[in-house]
């Protein structure tokens, strides 16, 4: 399959809730996430501020921390493991 957010194919795929469950959007609009994508949106943010602003493929692609990891992530295999941290940010909100 192939990712929507960062576009690398031949990745194991997961569906992603652009609005998330808890915050309304369990039949809401998806998108097709490789799993280190759909990984780290959920580390560097929460459900309430990916509800709020970063709703849509194109409000996560603009945004800088998700950017910043899809420059990384392209240049990445798609047999690599990879490891997604917390965000400081994300720990500090909560």
């Amino acid at each position: 399959m192939t990712c929507e957010l960062c576009g690398r194919s031949g990745v194991t795929c997961t569906v992603h809730h652009l609005t998330p469950k808890e915050e309304g959007g369990a039949f809401g609009p998806t998108a097709i996430l490789c799993v280190a994508c759909h990984k780290q949106i959920h580390a560097l943010y929460t459900n309430r501020e990916l509800a709020i602003r970063l709703y849509t493929l194109k409000q996560l692609k603009e945004d800088e921390q998700i950017r910043r990891f899809l420059k990384w992530i392209k240049k990445q295999s798609s047999t690599k493991k990879v490891r997604v941290s917390k965000s400081n940010e994300k720990n500090r909100k909560k």
